[in-house]
């Protein structure tokens, strides 16, 4: 292991931006099992290796460049460094490299919020391995610094101007004009606040296992094709059919004929945060009314609702807060969804499938267990992740590993179901 010297720009402290707060405070309920928010990238250089020295300068001037890897979290607030040394580690197999990166909890107050490590074959830099601590960037916060740190590489410079910086996207915040877009988020999570079921997993489902947290990945291409083929019959994106599918299947496990899902939004599509290099990702709030509506009748509704829960996204956590203690009080018990939808893919792409693909790729279905754990911040939640990977991470205490299982072989079942009628 050794150091990178880095020198930025500007150093500085600031409230966290409303995307911190919200991971922060999903850390803070997860310890001391928090590693489950790190995250890496592996960046292969293919055909065209750097030195050690040409990829620990890109590095730096990465790190230069996007003030979130070089911010800390101090007294509740961001604390950005101008000056440090980013360690790099070393290794020969990128994924022992990254396990080994990865596993670890970040020192929040302390150590960069960014690791690295440099995998050589001989006198050459094959691959570049980043884990990032999710306070400073989230999926699609990495991808921008993969991009940059491939053309750092390529041509010893990023692209384009200075991107929107954590510092003053939290500024921005505190002002009149981010307190209006807050105040209209926060009036939607009031309103569906008073008329949701208190939470979507209501009923002990028993004894629960050890740990209690469990994560059940389905591989099915299956679910894939059929999204597709729905997605194009009925014209609209893969991702909103599986939220709907999710939604159909919540319902169908509580028997709560309204649907609260808390889906995660990316929170890029103003200009003031596109492009930033930080964890701008936050949950939305998603209402559906499913009662005796069939699934094609379901998407039409979930356009606008989705909509909806997209806008609310963007929004000040300690109003979020603010709003659940006060229709807590009033209604007489706590009122949290406790159900999360997190759709990790950064394509969505929909072409029309024949039966015939649909119903043979049903044989290559697989499941697995790849984690267990003893906090999560949550009850359940869905991740959609590559192409064809389903997952359900739940509390066990509330849903048991063979609702686990039976909840995404059903999943599979209704999107074929609708796919081919």
């Amino acid at each position: 292991m050794t150091g990178v010297p880095v020198t930025g720009e500007r150093a500085g402290d600031a409230p966290l931006t409303w995307g911190q707060r919200a991971i922060w405070e999903a850390i803070e309920r997860t310890v001391p099992d928090d590693h489950y928010f790190n995250f890496g990238r592996v960046v292969r250089l293919g055909a065209r290796p750097a030195s050690v020295d040409g990829a620990r300068w890109a590095l730096a001037r990465l790190v230069e460049r996007h003030e979130s890897l070089r911010t800390l979290v101090v007294d509740g607030g961001q604390r950005l460094r101008n000056s440090g040394e980013l360690p790099v580690a070393f290794g020969t197999d990128p994924d022992e490299l990254l396990a080994e990166l990865v596993a670890p909890r970040f020192d929040y107050a302390r150590e960069w919020p960014l690791r690295a490590g440099l995998v050589t074959a001989g006198p050459e830099v094959t691959h570049i391995v980043m884990v990032f601590c999710h306070l400073a960037a989230d999926g699609l916060g990495a991808e921008e610094a993969v991009r940059d740190l491939r053309l750092l590489l390529l041509r010893g410079e990023p692209r384009g101007s200075r991107p929107p910086q954590p510092l003053d996207i939290a500024r921005w915040q505190q002002s009149p004009d981010g307190r209006r877009v807050a105040e209209e988020a926060a009036g939607h999570w009031e309103r569906e606040h008073r008329r949701i079921p208190p939470t979507m997993f209501h009923l002990p489902s028993g004894a629960a296992a050890q740990p209690p947290i469990w994560r059940a990945s389905l591989r099915s291409p299956a679910i894939d094709l059929a999204a597709q083929r729905i997605a194009v019959k009925h014209g609209t994106s893969t991702s909103n059919v599986l939220l709907t599918a999710v939604t159909a299947l919540v319902a169908r496990t509580t028997g709560h004929e309204t649907v609260a899902m808390l889906p995660i939004v990316s929170n890029r599509f103003r200009a003031d945060t596109r492009g930033a290099v930080s964890t701008m990702s936050q949950e939305g709030l998603f209402v559906l009314d499913v009662e005796k509506v069939r699934f094609d009748e379901l998407l039409a509704l979930a356009r606008p609702a989705a909509l909806r829960a997209y806008r609310s996204a963007y929004h000040d956590p300690a109003d979020r807060a603010r709003v659940l203690a006060e229709v807590s009080e009033d209604r007489g018990e706590p009122v949290h969804p406790y159900c999360c939808f997190n759709d990790m893919r950064f394509a969505d792409h929909a072409v029309y499938r024949d039966d015939a693909l649909i119903r043979r790729a049903l044989g290559e279905t697989s499941l697995t267990w790849p984690m267990s754990q003893d906090q999560l911040n949550c009850r359940f939640c869905v991740h959609l992740s590559g192409t064809m990977d389903v997952s359900v991470t739940a509390d066990t205490r509330w849903l048991s590993r063979a609702e686990m299982e039976g909840f995404l072989r059903g999943l599979e079942d209704l999107l074929v179901e609708a796919a081919l009628r």
